[in-house]
């Protein structure tokens, strides 16, 4: 039988994004060549790998039996070939990061240039989800390392902090804030409101804040993205509660502005891995790059 490495980690991409364009990407090649390598397979092994539920592809029992046993290969074949370009002096291997939208966008992306530039031989492949689906997925090694929001429940984890994130009411450019003043649950609560959507732990730190200040905001309008949500309040049809890192440079161009809450409000952004997971050059690199972040951010 005639299985080629290749194509095994084509299927592993696919099923890791659920889509063959975003595979597709991912390795580099066009969408027919990705549909092919599978194909390639599923006529090799005599049965299907894949099957399409709505807009996702998910794995059959075989694929997923196929990839629980080819993954464990592959890594230790990218652990071998990192430990001999380490007899180089090269940092060489793929870094698997699962993140939010929001810090890929607003917290990471110098860090992950810096770590590029130092180490040109890695491969970094990003994936987003909300913490939950992020923490299942380091558990489960589909990803190596997680930035997420805290706290995590899976008790194979270990947790490192990253930041302490503050956040901030945000308002149109024309919002008149009180001068000097923070804003209450209460006082947003009568507001017309624009939140992230249920389920997210960013949500869900907001929600306790408003209990806590025995509030509840009537009908939200909900959305899962942050920039969608910054230009709904931008254009006026409502007030939000975020992140100070992702709004700041609307409030300094004056396309948005902000005023603390009271209580202040914060929530912890960590860094996650599997406690047993084992150490590699890249994956200590990788570490070291954000280690430096955590401290540019203090």
């Amino acid at each position: 039988m005639d299985i080629q490495l290749a194509h095994l980690q084509t299927l592993a991409a696919v099923v890791r994004h659920g889509s063959f364009s975003r595979a597709a990407r991912e390795r580099r090649l066009t969408q027919p060549a990705v549909s092919m390598q599978v194909r390639q397979l599923e006529r090799e092994l005599g049965l299907p790998l894949l099957e399409r539920v709505g807009k996702r592809t998910y794995t059959t029992k075989a694929g997923e039996l196929l990839l629980a046993h080819a993954g464990r290969a592959m890594e230790e074949l990218d652990r071998g070939l990192a430990l001999v370009q380490q007899l180089r002096g090269i940092v060489a291997g793929r870094i698997r990061l699962g993140t939010s939208a929001s810090f890929s966008i607003y917290l990471l992306p110098s860090a992950l240039r810096r770590f590029r530039a130092r180490y040109p031989q890695t491969e970094l492949v990003v994936v987003t989800g909300n913490a939950p689906e992020i923490a299942r997925a380091v558990v489960a090694n589909e990803l190596d390392v997680g930035i997420v929001s805290l706290p995590v429940r899976e008790r194979e984890l270990a947790v490192t902090a990253l930041y302490r994130d503050e956040l901030v009411a945000i308002g149109p450019p024309d919002r008149r804030w009180p001068r000097g003043r923070r804003v209450t649950a209460a006082e947003l609560a009568r507001e017309p409101l624009i939140l992230f959507e249920q389920g997210a732990t960013l949500r869900r730190v907001i929600d306790d804040w408003f209990q806590r200040g025995g509030a509840s905001p009537a009908l939200p309008m909900e959305l899962g993205n942050t920039e969608a949500i910054k230009k709904l309040v931008e254009s006026g049809l409502g007030l939000s509660v975020t992140s100070w890192f992702a709004a700041k440079a609307d409030v300094r161009a004056r396309r948005l502005t902000a005023v603390k809450l009271t209580p202040p409000l914060f929530r912890q952004i960590g860094i996650v891995l599997r406690r047993d997971k084992p150490q590699t050059p890249v994956l200590d690199a990788f570490l070291r790059t954000l280690d430096d972040l955590r401290r540019s951010l203090a």
